[in-house]
């Protein structure tokens, strides 16, 4: 499972023209799914998620996570983030689940950081065509691959 967590001062997406998830201050986050994903995947990146220490405290250090402060989380299913790029000009989505095997884990993953965050999280629509506007805050964007734990 890859996520790429973009902090922002606010974020939305649209389907067909309407807005279907939208945040203020908070975390955008991007997730890609693949077949070998599994409930360990799905908690550590939760976790990852959650307690990720990149808001600023009152000394403007980044202290806080998104469970500190009074943030929000709104979650995009992409499955682009397993793009191949090593051959050629076409980028190659071989490793990305299936939208069968992908939306389950999707459906987890949410749950999950519900959980750990204790409120409900925003999100897309999975598998629509979703235009997203975000004003990013710092910027601060981190890519994070549940199978690269190092």
């Amino acid at each position: 499972m890859r996520v790429l967590i973009q902090r922002v001062h606010q974020a939305s997406v649209q389907v067909d023209q309407k807005i279907v998830g939208e945040i203020k201050s908070g975390l955008l986050v991007f997730v890609g799914i693949e077949a070998a994903d599994v409930k360990d995947d799905i908690d550590w990146i939760s976790g990852k998620i959650v307690n990720l220490r990149i808001f600023d405290d009152d000394t403007h250090v980044p202290n806080l996570s998104l469970k500190d402060t009074v943030g929000e989380l709104l979650l995009i299913s992409q499955f682009t983030l397993h793009a191949l790029t090593k051959k050629g000009n076409r980028p190659s989505y071989i490793r990305a689940a299936r939208p069968e095997q992908a939306l389950p884990v999707y459906d987890q993953l949410l749950r999950q950081l519900e959980v750990d965050l204790g409120k409900k999280i925003q999100t897309g629509i999975f598998g629509a065509h979703m235009d997203i506007s975000l004003i990013n805050n710092g910027p601060v964007t981190i890519f994070i691959d549940s199978k690269n734990k190092e």
